[in-house]
This record gives C-alpha cells, sequence and structure tokens, in this order.
C-alpha cells in the first residue's frame, strides 16, 4: 500500500495495518525518511511538486491513501489541485490500484445554514481552499471511471486526538480566545484521528466505487459548545463569547473562516457501507478519554 502524504494520520493508517499490509510512503523531505522507517514504513522520495519525480510511482501498490493537500498558495489556477493530477498522471502509466482513497475536507458543501447534511447535497465550496479540494474531488473520480480503479472520497471535519500536533482545544482554551456568542454561533463536526484511520483503512476494502463517505462522529454541537464542553473536562475557564459583529477585531482571519460556515454532517452512510464502528462516537467520550489520561 502508498501512503501519499504520510503525516499523523497516514502513520496512524500504517498502524493499523502493519504488519499485515507492506507499507510505502511517498515524501519529499529527507528529514522523514528514518521516521518513516522507524515506523515500518519504506520511505519513496518525490515531490508532487515536480512531476518527474513521481515516475517510480506506477504500479507500486494494489492500493493508495492520498492524505497530501492542495497547495496552500495562490495562483492563475487558484481553483485546481495541480498535485492530484501529477500523481494522478504518475499511477495511470503503469497498471493502476485496484482501489484509491482521498482525503478531502467537510468544507466543499460550503455554508449550509445548520442544516444535516449527506452526501447527496452538492458541493457549494465557499473558499479557495475548498474549491481546490473540490477540484482534486473530480479528479479522482474520473480516474477511477477512466482507470477501472475503486475510488473513494472521505470528506473529513476537524480532527481531534491528544497526541497530535495541535488535537486538543487546551491551548486555544488557556489563551482565552473568544467564540461566537449563542445566537450567532455555528455548528461544527469533529472526527478523532483513529477514527478516521480506520475509515481510510475500511475505504480502501468496503469502499462504492466513485462513492463519497462524510467521516465525522455522532455529535451535533455548536463550536462554542464544544470548547465549553473541553473547558469543563480540563478544569478551565469556559471562553468568553462575543457577537459576530466584533468578532472580526478580536479572531484571526483563519478562525473567522470556520465561523462563517455551518453544518451537521451525516454519517450514516459510513456507518452502513464502511460498517465502522466508532471508537469515539462523540466528542464527549473522546475528550473524558483525554482528559481521563491526564491530556
Amino acid at each position: 500500500m502508498l501512503i501519499v502524504g504520510c503525516g499523523d494520520i497516514g502513520l496512524r493508517v500504517a498502524r493499523e495495518l502493519r504488519p499485515r499490509v507492506r507499507m510505502l510512503a511517498l515524501t519529499s523531505s529527507p528529514a522523514r525518511v528514518e521516521p518513516l522507517r522507524a515506523a515500518g514504513v519504506t520511505p519513496l522520495q518525490g515531490n508532487l511538486d515536480r512531476s518527474a519525480s513521481l515516475l517510480r510511482l506506477a504500479g507500486v501498490a494494489t492500493r493508495v491513501v492520498h492524505l497530501a493537500p492542495p497547495p496552500a498558495d495562490a495562483s492563475a489556477s487558484w481553483w485546481r489541485d495541480p498535485r492530484t493530477m501529477a500523481l494522478l498522471r504518475a499511477l495511470r502509466r503503469r497498471s493502476p490500484a485496484r482501489a484509491m482513497v482521498y482525503a478531502s475536507t467537510s468544507g466543499v458543501y460550503g455554508d449550509c445554514g445548520g442544516e444535516r447534511v449527506s452526501e447527496a447535497r452538492p458541493a457549494r465550496p465557499g473558499t479557495p481552499r475548498a474549491q481546490r479540494r473540490a477540484d482534486a474531488e473530480r479528479a479522482m473520480r474520473y480516474f477511477g471511471r477512466a482507470a477501472h480503479v475503486r475510488t473513494s472520497i472521505l470528506r473529513i471535519p476537524g480532527i481531534y486526538a491528544a497526541d497530535r500536533q495541535g488535537g486538543t482545544p487546551r491551548e486555544r482554551l488557556l489563551k482565552g480566545t473568544p467564540v461566537l456568542a449563542a445566537g450567532d454561533d455555528v455548528y461544527t463536526n469533529h472526527i478523532h484521528a483513529d477514527d478516521l484511520a480506520r475509515a481510510l483503512v475500511a475505504a480502501l476494502w468496503r469502499g462504492k466505487p466513485q462513492r463519497t463517505y462524510n467521516v465525522n462522529d455522532d455529535s451535533a454541537l455548536k463550536m462554542g459548545e464544544y470548547f465549553d464542553l473541553a473547558a469543563d473536562l480540563y478544569g478551565l475557564p469556559r471562553p468568553p463569547r462575543v457577537p459576530r459583529s466584533t468578532a472580526q477585531d478580536q479572531l484571526p482571519l483563519m478562525l473567522l473562516s470556520f465561523m462563517d460556515e455551518s453544518r451537521r454532517l451525516c454519517n450514516e452512510r459510513m456507518k452502513r457501507e464502511l460498517r465502522l464502528a466508532l471508537r469515539y462516537p462523540t466528542v464527549a467520550e473522546g475528550l473524558a478519554a483525554m482528559s481521563t489520561a491526564g491530556v
């Protein structure tokens, strides 16, 4: 199996599968070679921004997990993901993999006004970042149909875990960063990093051809409720609430962009077709487990 973009989630996928499956990982960083080997993963050096470095990927794996994000910088084709296109061109050169999974984002739905959202809802990305993810989804589906590869797309919300960098709300709570007032607040969705890794593995074997899956837990929390819950578990002060009218003066732009969209993801397809039983069905259970562990 080949993992493209083998960071925290890729290593969790590798832990789920080894030693039953031989694991390969594409990396553009020489500094990542030894850590990958230590994790039982064979590194293949290459760079998604340099197509010529990807030629060796053709035919190396029967299953591929694509976790690499699109470029973050703007360009003339700001809505395209050239990295996914470069990867697919390389894989097409020789007998393609039997199954592929792409880690997308639930941000491709755009703002849904707090409504329940299933995979049947059309994608309407509202940010350049989400536009590039939607472009990668289209490329993956086309590749799957043209090359007869079973391709699954996982739409992923906020990822949390105690052993993941920035994976808990503790640091933000300690800073006292405000959240929106209850009347202005937005719904947010979550998945524990371990459950996400298990969903990726399940999709490799059980995902239907060219199928999209929301991968989230069963929580239905607004953002402020999430931070209040975490604060209570950690024994920290709840964050202050501010109206949307003044939030732009007190919050970073990246954080504000998440507060412009509200949706409640439906995960029934994930449970039914991937047959995934979540280890952490709710954020409350996941955070409580971390709190009990002293994190």
